[in-house]
């Protein structure tokens, strides 16, 4: 076909998918669907599982794949952003998918375009699922990038939906309040297929979405739940009736990870009969799990750690802050934070500004990313004053400077912010 390019590298490709669609973002699934349509795509006889929601939806698809596998399934998982290789976008078992995987893949799509283009993540998305389809996997993990109804993962009919949460993000998208976020999000549940909502008291347009559709609804703290005991366990109820007692506690950082691993295990529930799972291969994957930049905690050899997070919004600053204070930390807290332009900065930084002792602004790349004296002056608006101190290796060196023995160090706010710190620290994914 005349202008299918013919890149080698990885690289060259992304730059290519970078310029191809005139916006950054455009919902809809149209163009998706016709693109994939004539990939001949042919879906894995497989249950696949549509991982969507505000905050959480990255550890939940952790929390499935770990437990999946310690049972023996072999994984696909579709997760974005990444923090340092785009390949960590797709995982096989675990391993980051090829760099040879995604070239064919590619190709087959650029080969398939026709008169249509796609955004970066759409090029993503379908690139997943051509390389699931040739991986030979017993289950297939999707994350939802944005929303869901619109988002490019739900050209896919999913066996199980699963929306984490719903909060406030992507308000330009995705409507003004929770309602209108809330029944966007819901647009991933099918008729007559399991729905799974991850939190308490979820916004009546989710439900009424179920309802009308006929989707199977399990809301926890209702149908199903997560309850820790004293004992350092915790419980998985059903119908209000322990399913599994004395789970171990997951091995992710933070509070809310018992809710998440409740929200993983009543999914899994619903597919048992197609993916059992043994008591053992619970315990063993609720131990193993991992997941970077997730209260990702890093000593450094000067006396003082790192405390790395993603949060964005106001709802996972919240919940950040409360892992911040409990426990108390030893000493102070200094903070490094990068923010994109888009994002809620007064909403997220006035939650954490009664955990941080010193503040530093650090500038991100990318076309929406804010100057690092801008980033300062939209704190200053909530109350925070920050030390504009450059990128982040840059404004990480600068915080570094100033903290002591016992001390923490929070780099947090993006993904863009989270990636170069691992580069800085030199930890592997």
């Amino acid at each position: 076909m005349p202008g299918v390019p013919r890149f080698e590298r990885l690289e060259q490709w992304l730059d290519w998918q970078q310029r191809l669609h005139p916006a950054t973002i455009e919902l809809g699934l149209e163009r998706v669907a016709r693109v994939l349509a004539r990939t001949g795509w042919q879906r894995p006889a497989v249950p696949f599982i549509t991982v969507g929601g505000t905050n959480g939806k990255g550890s939940c698809v952790a929390l499935l794949d770990a437990l999946l596998r310690a049972g023996g399934h072999r994984v696909v998982t579709f997760t974005s952003p990444h923090l340092v290789d785009y390949r960590e976008r797709i995982r096989i078992d675990g391993a980051m998918v090829s760099e040879a995987a995604l070239v064919t893949a590619f190709e087959r799509i650029a080969e398939a375009l026709g008169p249509d283009s796609l955004t970066f993540f759409e090029f993503n998305t379908l690139a997943a699922l051509l390389v699931a389809e040739t991986a030979r996997p017993a289950v297939v993990v999707l994350e939802v990038g944005l929303g869901g109804r619109l988002d490019a993962v739900n050209v896919v009919d999913p066996d199980v939906a699963v929306v984490v949460s719903v909060g406030l993000d992507h308000m330009e998208w995705l409507g003004p309040d929770e309602e209108s976020i809330g029944r966007e999000k819901a647009g991933i549940f099918r008729a007559g297929k399991p729905a799974i909502y991850g939190s308490p008291q979820p916004p009546q347009s989710l439900r009424a979405t179920a309802a009308r559709i006929g989707a199977t609804l399990s809301v926890r703290g209702e149908d199903f739940d997560g309850v820790e005991r004293e004992t350092g366990t915790w419980d998985f109820s059903v119908s209000g009736q322990v399913r599994e007692s004395g789970l171990p506690l997951p091995a992710l950082p933070g509070k809310i990870q018992v809710a998440n691993a409740a929200t993983a295990l009543m999914a899994l529930a619903a597919l048992s009969s197609r993916l059992p799972l043994s008591r053992a291969a619970l315990d063993t994957g609720l131990c193993t799990v991992t997941l970077a930049g997730r209260l990702q905690r890093i000593d450094d050899p000067r006396g003082f750690h790192w405390i790395l997070d993603v949060a964005h919004n106001p709802a996972a600053a919240a919940a950040l802050a409360g892992n911040l204070r409990d426990p108390p930390p030893a000493g102070r807290t200094l903070a490094v934070c990068g923010m994109l332009g888009d994002k809620d900065v007064e909403g997220v930084v006035r939650l954490l500004a009664g955990c941080v002792d010193e503040w530093f602004a650090a500038e991100l790349e990318g076309p929406r990313a804010l100057p690092a004296a801008e980033l300062a002056g939209r704190a200053a608006k909530a109350g925070v004053s920050m030390h504009p101190a450059g990128t982040v290796a840059e404004a990480m060196v600068r915080a570094a400077d100033r903290a002591r023995p016992g001390d923490r160090i929070l780099v947090f706010g993006s993904f863009h912010t989270v990636g170069p710190a691992l580069v800085a620290l030199g930890v592997p994914l």
